[in-house]
Formats: structure tokens, C-alpha cells, sequence
């Protein structure tokens, strides 16, 4: 069984910062591409960052790059979303995924992944 669990997320004030962490099991970690999505209430999924099975290649949504580093620790099965100058437009529940099959046209799409976390919600006050 695959799991996915998000951490590090919580209320915040316009500027500050937060660091998402996903540990995943079940799973050959290094075999996977992982991303962040997020979800505001109303509206759809939306791809925020991700990073291949190397790390040697990140991808970030254009609202939150310079802002946001993903990275990953493969001897840890973890990947992390720092988040820094964090606004109020960035409230939504948080959910990291893995992908087994990769490619670039893929990588903003979430089918394009295989398994998923369950979410943590980050709320940021104006």
C-alpha cells in the first residue's frame, strides 16, 4: 500500500513562510517524479511545483515561482515545498503526488500522477 502524508502546513501571516513536507512509503521513492497541487475552495486543482526522480530538474506554476523551492530527499522518501513571501491568494489544501511515468507534457497535469496525499491546509491572513 502507497502512502502519501503531508505535513507543515497552518495558519500564517501575508509574508511569512511555511515548509511543506510529504513522506511517502510503499513505494520505490527514487522511481518517482513528485509535485505539489493545491485546491482553494470553488475552484480546481492547480499544479504548484514539481521535481524529478533526480532532482535535477524542477517545474514551478508561474504564481508562485521565485517564492516557492521544491526539493527532495531520496534516503528520506521526502519531498518538501518551502514556501516564502507567502500571500493570501495561496490559501488551499496542499497535496503532494507521485508519478511513475513522466514527461513534460505531463507534468502539470493531475493525471498525470499515480498516487496522492491527503492534503494540509495552509491559511494565510491578510
Amino acid at each position: 500500500q502507497v502512502y502519501l502524508v503531508e505535513s507543515g502546513g497552518g495558519l500564517v501571516q501575508a509574508g511569512g513562510s511555511l515548509r511543506l513536507s510529504c513522506a511517502a512509503s510503499g513505494l520505490t521513492f527514487s522511481f518517482y517524479a513528485m509535485a505539489w497541487f493545491r485546491q482553494a475552495p470553488g475552484k480546481e486543482r492547480e499544479f504548484v511545483a514539481a521535481i524529478t526522480r533526480s532532482g535535477s530538474s524542477l517545474y514551478y506554476a508561474d504564481s508562485v515561482q521565485g517564492r516557492f523551492t521544491i526539493s527532495r530527499d531520496n534516503a528520506k522518501n521526502t519531498v518538501y515545498l518551502q514556501m516564502n513571501s507567502l500571500k493570501p491568494e495561496d490559501t488551499a489544501v496542499y497535496r503532494c503526488a507521485a508519478a511513475r511515468t513522466w514527461s513534460p507534457s505531463l507534468i502539470r497535469r493531475p493525471d498525470g500522477y499515480d498516487y496522492w496525499g491527503q492534503g494540509t491546509q495552509v491559511t494565510v491572513s491578510s
